[in-house]
């Protein structure tokens, strides 16, 4: 197990993992990736803990969205089934399980002060906070895609599905873009990955 961690994780953070994984009995599946989630975690049937994470992540959002799902296990042994799944306790336990990793010895320096802001209040989704999504991607393999923030108002662009958008105006913190087959509005978060079809 430490050899196939050692694959997916930050060197300094293999050690610590395992011996978490080891703890809570985690059936660890590395799986394709999934558009809609980075990793899941659920109880089997027979009473194993199932934790799946893509297998496309770089080392630091692996690391995350693997604690993450842990979070998710010891809160509900030690809350009880009926939580919310990101509610106060699990919020807890994410913060918690998660500042012994929050050192330079695992994470990069510029990773470092988001993270830190992130875990005052840690979120349902990494994703939901464009400025940590952003620096984290920023280690991703280059994709050729841009970021709704980034592109012109009035730009065409497809998402990961297939269907095509038109980019509309920013709400609050998120953009209103048009499907042109149906003409229907939708919102994205500014840090949605998009393939640019043609700008105004």
């Amino acid at each position: 197990m430490k050899n196939i961690l050692s694959k997916y994780l930050p060197e300094r953070a293999v050690d610590p993992v395992f011996k978490m994984i080891k703890q809570h009995q985690v059936y660890l599946k590395i799986v394709n990736e999934r558009k809609t989630r980075h990793g899941d975690y659920r109880r089997l049937p027979n009473g194993q803990h199932q934790i799946t994470v893509n297998a496309n992540l770089n080392p630091y959002r692996f690391l995350v969205t693997l604690i993450h799902e842990i979070a998710h296990l010891v809160a509900f042994q030690k809350y009880g089934r009926f939580i919310k799944p990101h509610g106060k306790e699990w919020k807890y336990t994410f913060q918690h399980l998660m500042i012994p990793f929050l050192t330079p010895e695992v994470f990069p320096s510029d990773l470092l002060p988001l993270l830190a802001r992130h875990f005052k209040n840690p979120k349902a989704s990494s994703d939901t906070d464009a400025h940590l999504s952003i620096a984290l991607r920023s280690y991703d393999p280059k994709n050729g895609k841009n970021y709704i923030f980034e592109i012109p108002l009035g730009t065409t662009f497809r998402i990961y599905n297939g269907k095509v958008f038109k980019k509309g105006r920013k709400r609050i913190k998120r953009y209103e873009c048009v499907e042109l087959k149906t003409g229907r509005v939708y919102v994205f978060q500014p840090n949605a990955e998009v393939e640019v079809i043609k700008t105004p």
